[in-house]
């Protein structure tokens, strides 16, 4: 081999061997762990380019200052295809699972817990906490909201809102969730007045969840909700008031400080169930599956009474006599447990 050869030859091995170690390199880089110590946020604005990317990863220390970036952006272009969003970065990632995952949309999850037997207030509370929520309701008024969702005007509000936990993206708004919410709540109370049993004193949806409200408030045992359920339905059958002291704390609203009183029992609204026949106008509470199915499915009972047991259940009873026993026993019961 000639002189000129063997220096053409020995150039080609060492650009070779450049490649080689610039390919081994940019590997080695795409595979380095992120700098974060913890599960980071990170958002990537909308028009986004490579250069702007790789300044904006550096100056919020997520990578080092590498000249293998932009390399590896043009050795693997698919990489390069990232989305804007907000992503959660998890600790001992590497740059290429960074990059995998911004180009694969798959945006960060928050959540948000709505709890059966609030209100819709504590629901929109709730909201304006949440992270990285859009919010687009100018106030909490029921209209504003019934009018975001295109409700009718006088479509109750409170109680049609399924509850639940919610997983929702960056800037998702307010009245998104919400819709989701109370979507649900529509088609299951739809389903439940179509299964519901014959001859219940509903005549309309309302009713039916306004009913399922009350029990919500009423008792936290499972079990007992559709015997609770038939104290009220017999009530009702019989134009006996209900006389539920969670519809007169509702009908409240914020003069209520925690204690009701007898002049608070003797007070009219049209929530006051101590005072009015029949069901509440609405929903005094966001009901779940479970008080729909006992308003739509009560127990067949002869109850017209029922109390604490000072035990976290109730003691039911048919009679006024038997009531008042049972209410004796329950302050027994209290005084006992206070002496102890």
């Amino acid at each position: 081999m000639s002189r000129k050869k063997r220096i053409i030859a020995g150039m080609i091995f060492m650009v070779a061997l450049m490649i080689a170690i610039a390919y081994w390199l940019i590997r080695q880089f795409a595979a380095s762990p992120l700098s974060i110590t913890q599960e980071t946020l990170f958002t990537l604005p909308v028009g986004t380019r490579r250069a702007a990317l790789e300044t904006q990863l550096e100056n919020q220390h997520i990578i080092k200052k590498s000249i293998w970036f932009a390399w590896l952006l043009q050795l693997e272009p698919e990489l390069a295809k990232f989305k804007a969003g907000t992503y959660r970065l998890e600790k001992n990632m590497s740059v290429r699972q960074l990059l995998m995952l911004l180009a694969s949309g798959k945006e960060a999850q928050f959540p948000i817990r709505f709890v059966e037997g609030t209100r819709l207030q504590g629901w929109l509370a709730a909201l304006r906490a949440a992270p990285y929520l859009k919010h687009t309701l100018k106030d909490d008024q029921f209209s504003t909201l019934a009018a975001a969702l295109t409700l009718a005007k006088d479509q109750r509000i409170e109680g049609w809102f399924y509850p639940d936990t919610y997983l929702y993206t960056a800037n998702t708004t307010d009245v998104a969730i919400l819709r989701r919410a109370h979507d649900r709540m529509r088609k299951l109370v739809d389903t439940v007045w179509q299964e519901r049993l014959p001859d219940l004193p509903y005549k309309t949806q309302n009713e039916l969840v306004t009913m399922a409200s009350i029990i919500e408030k009423e008792t936290a045992v499972s079990e007992e909700r559709t015997t609770v359920a038939s104290v009220f339905i017999n009530r009702l059958r019989l134009g006996m008031r209900l006389q539920t002291d969670p519809t007169v704390i509702y009908g409240m609203g914020e003069k209520y400080n925690g204690i009701l009183t007898r002049k608070d029992l003797e007070t009219p609204s049209e929530y006051n169930t101590y005072i009015i026949i029949g069901l509440p106008p609405g929903p005094i509470a966001i009901p779940g599956k479970a008080s729909l199915e006992a308003a739509a499915h009560p127990a067949n009972s002869q109850y017209l009474y029922f109390v604490a047991d000072g035990k976290g259940g109730h003691t039911f009873t048919t009679n006024l006599a038997s009531h008042n026993r049972a209410v004796q026993a329950y302050y027994r019961t209290l005084k006992d447990k206070n002496e102890k």
